[in-house]
């Protein structure tokens, strides 16, 4: 047995990277951020791809940031490196990654004797990975952690198997194959961290289907059965989008101090999952959206096609970004419009678009006061530095005033002469809209809007009691 990275008796201490130490796998986070960093090359990773995996790694390790310092490590197994150093045993890293990834996580964690990796030509996975190991260390010379079924080969090569597994029926089969083997980390309930994948407070937001069905007085139950299913169809969508935002959004989200703790983004679940997750969800709601209407598809279809866009580029746009997010807003509501096959009301959308913005401004002021305060020049993944505040908060007053004059405007319409016997009553409307946007900027200015603006205002008592009094006024005046 080849003793050369022993020291004195001591057994090496082996490490498997992606989905061992890491909580994460670096080749799909590689995949993802070249498609979100350069989207108009994505079809060069089809011919990487064709080269072979070691190629495809180290080509992706070239053009893309590792960015390694961030990426989530597993504790359990951490604590397993920290014993073996106090115990004097060397510690390896090896990996099917890039060697240039494997080196800086190497240095980011310390202590490491040494590292085995692909190298562009090689693939060191499975066999590959065994056969390295064995031919520095020999057989049985080495302890070996690793964490799926590629590790098979290597563990029946090693002294000692340690296990680390978020899946419940791949740790039986290990322990049961390895009875030797010690469990690092055993498998925990995850259901939950996929359910918080979707966002599902975030469906909030949705209830903007509802705004024709009540500016319209389409109470009837084919309306409201049509809106309701249209709520739903834009609720799986909007989580199809948020899967995928999040993918693309990876070292973004790590850097915030709370969008680190997202599921994919801490490592709770593979980012292998997303697409997958992305395509089920996506394809219920045309599923769904078809027993509507061809008009109410082409609305969703134009929502994903912009949110796909918006979450792969025009985020990073400095108010471009705002502006798709008061669009994305808007075609909820003239997916409502569709749903119940009402007349598009140019006051409505016009309502809807100044309202939306002032609100997707309200959203960005909300991250860069956070920003400012923790003394950062400009926002992680977007176009902004701090010194925009001053311009967003006056842009998003004007879109709010913009919005309040629409509804003036609408006041002296034919439109609300049909709909209303007493419409004078409605200029009450004016005040209480102006109020709570002026509002919602001033929170967001004190740095005390920690959610989205349509989300916050879900939840908040003031918000509500403006939205009753709307509600009565617009009952005084039918």
């Amino acid at each position: 047995m080849n003793d050369l990275g022993k020291i004195g008796d001591q057994v090496p201490l082996v490490v498997d990277v992606d989905g061992t130490l890491l909580r994460t796998d670096i080749l799909h986070e590689q995949f993802l951020q070249f498609v979100a960093t350069r989207p108009l090359e994505s079809w060069r990773l089809i011919g990487w791809t064709m080269a072979g995996k070691a190629q495809l790694k180290s080509t992706l390790a070239t053009n893309v940031d590792g960015n390694l310092d961030t990426v989530p490590l597993a504790d359990e197994v951490l604590a397993l490196i920290e014993t073996a150093k106090k115990e004097g045993r060397p510690v390896y890293l090896a990996s099917a990654s890039d060697r240039r990834h494997v080196d800086e996580l190497a240095r980011r964690i310390g202590g490491v004797a040494g590292v085995f990796a692909s190298d562009g030509r090689l693939n060191l996975s499975g066999e590959a990975k065994a056969g390295a190991l064995v031919g520095e260390f020999g057989e049985n010379g080495f302890d070996y952690a690793g964490n799926c079924k590629a590790d098979y080969p290597v563990w029946q090569k090693a002294r000692k198997a340690y296990v680390v597994s978020g899946n419940h029926r791949f740790h039986r089969r290990a322990v049961r194959d390895f009875p030797g083997a010690e469990a690092v980390s055993r498998p925990s309930g995850s259901l939950r961290s996929y359910f918080r994948a979707l966002r599902t407070h975030q469906w909030a937001k949705n209830v903007l289907v509802f705004l024709p069905t009540i500016a319209g007085h389409r109470f009837d139950y084919a309306s409201l059965k049509n809106t309701y299913l249209a709520f739903f169809c834009f609720c799986l969508a909007a989580s199809s989008a948020y899967i995928i935002n999040d993918l693309l959004d990876l070292p973004a989200d790590r850097a915030h101090a709370t969008k680190r703790n997202r599921p994919f983004a801490s490592g709770a679940i593979p980012v292998a999952h997303g697409p997958f997750m992305a395509a089920i969800l996506l394809a219920a709601a045309v599923a769904i959206g078809w027993f509507l209407s061809g008009e109410f598809l082409a609305v969703l279809g134009a929502y994903v096609c912009l949110t796909l866009a918006y979450s792969i580029d025009l985020k990073r746009r400095v108010l471009i970004d705002v502006v798709v997010l008061g669009m994305l807003y808007t075609l909820r509501v003239l997916g409502g419009v569709a749903a119940v096959s009402v007349a598009q009301s140019p006051w409505l959308l016009m309502f809807s678009l100044f309202l939306f913005l002032a609100l997707a401004v309200v959203k960005r002021c909300a991250e860069l006061v956070p920003a400012r305060a923790l003394g950062k020049a400009a926002l992680k993944g977007r176009g902004y530095v701090v010194e925009d505040l001053s311009v967003l908060v006056s842009l998003g007053a004007a879109s709010g005033v913009g919005a309040v004059l629409v509804v003036g405007l609408y006041i002296f319409s034919p439109e609300v002469q049909k709909l209303y016997t007493r419409p004078e009553w409605l200029w009450l409307i004016c005040p209480l809209i102006l109020y709570w946007i002026s509002r919602m900027i001033l929170i967001a200015h004190r740095g005390t809007l920690h959610e989205d603006p349509v989300v916050f205002a879900l939840t908040d008592r003031v918000s509500w009691y403006a939205a009753a009094l709307t509600a009565a006024i617009i009952l005084i005046a039918t």
